[in-house]
């Protein structure tokens, strides 16, 4: 009897896409608390970051005002990837009434593998924070990110094992955040995150009423003030066991641009009569303002 690929194709393909979705939703969305989430509809997008204006004079009494200029700083590109992973299920497959089974499993993996490619990319900008540069031509957390007007400003602490100190002096540090003409932008911090290493302390560090290891019962302010309104978050693909990094309210901060959602399809292949499975996405992730953090290389 003759195999009826398009049949079994219908048959599969329902079964197939409620499988790789169960699959796909299960792979924990790790990149959610890193990014701002936009649609693009096009190869890649740009942002500008403006400089602003600098702090207004005082105007004499018949005196002509004074005309500034917010110019642009540096462009963020952000350029969408394709991201796709297929198998095959034999003709042999399908004649010896196997396909079912082995479609299932190999769905799952398949889901298993597109979910993780988007979480190992989306931490590739932290675990790269330091050393890679971006837009403006330095590290994402960097000393030295040029400004227009108010020389270089900084978004990196120094280098020091997380603890109430290194959590204070980043919450510190981030609310002297400046635009680039020098002027104070109100910024504070918003979450704390870590690798997986770094959960038990992390939890200490922002749940513990009092100061961890104080004899005297001193309060912990960096829970008593709420410094970090949304918590903490691990993140099983940081790799870099020490660093730590804080997320601020600067918006436009990390973006993540979806061009194409997650699709699937389904096709036979008349050479070798084997049906294809496909799974495809296209997106990108970048930075485009580095005041949206705020990092720690650890001890």
């Amino acid at each position: 009897m003759a195999i009826n690929r398009a049949a079994i194709s219908k048959e599969l393909l329902p079964g197939l896409n409620a499988v790789f979705g169960m699959e796909y939703g299960e792979v924990n969305n790790e990149h959610e608390p890193l990014y701002e989430v936009e649609n693009s509809d096009r190869s890649f997008e740009e942002e500008v970051l403006f400089t602003g204006f600098g702090t207004a004079p005082t105007k004499n009494e018949g005196a002509a005002v004074v005309y500034d200029d917010a110019g642009e700083s540096f462009t963020a590109r952000y350029t969408n990837e394709t991201i796709a992973l297929a198998f095959a299920i034999t003709e042999e497959a399908m004649e010896d009434n196997l396909y079912d089974t082995f479609a299932k499993l190999r769905a799952k993996g398949l889901a298993r593998a597109m979910a993780n490619t988007k979480q190992v990319k989306a931490a590739k900008l932290y675990n790269e924070g330091f050393t890679t540069a971006q837009g403006d031509g330095v590290s994402l957390f960097n000393a030295a990110h040029p400004t227009v007007g108010d020389g270089n400003q900084s978004n990196v602490g120094t280098a020091a094992a997380i603890s109430e100190a290194s959590l204070e002096s980043a919450v510190i540090a981030i609310q002297k955040y400046k635009d680039d003409r020098g002027i104070l932008i109100g910024s504070s911090a918003v979450s704390l995150h870590v690798p997986i290493d770094l959960m038990f302390t992390a939890d200490v560090l922002l749940n513990t009423p009092g100061i961890v290891g104080s004899a005297d019962n001193d309060i912990n302010s960096v829970r008593n003030l709420g410094v970090f309104p949304s918590g903490y978050f691990t993140n099983r693909r940081f790799t870099d066991t020490n660093a730590y990094f804080f997320k601020t309210d600067v918006p436009n901060g990390t973006k993540m641009f979806n061009r194409t959602p997650l699709q699937t399809k389904m096709e036979p292949d008349f050479d070798t009569g084997n049906l294809r499975f496909k799974a495809r996405e296209r997106y990108s992730f970048g930075v485009s303002d580095w005041r949206g953090w705020f990092g720690n290389q650890g001890a």
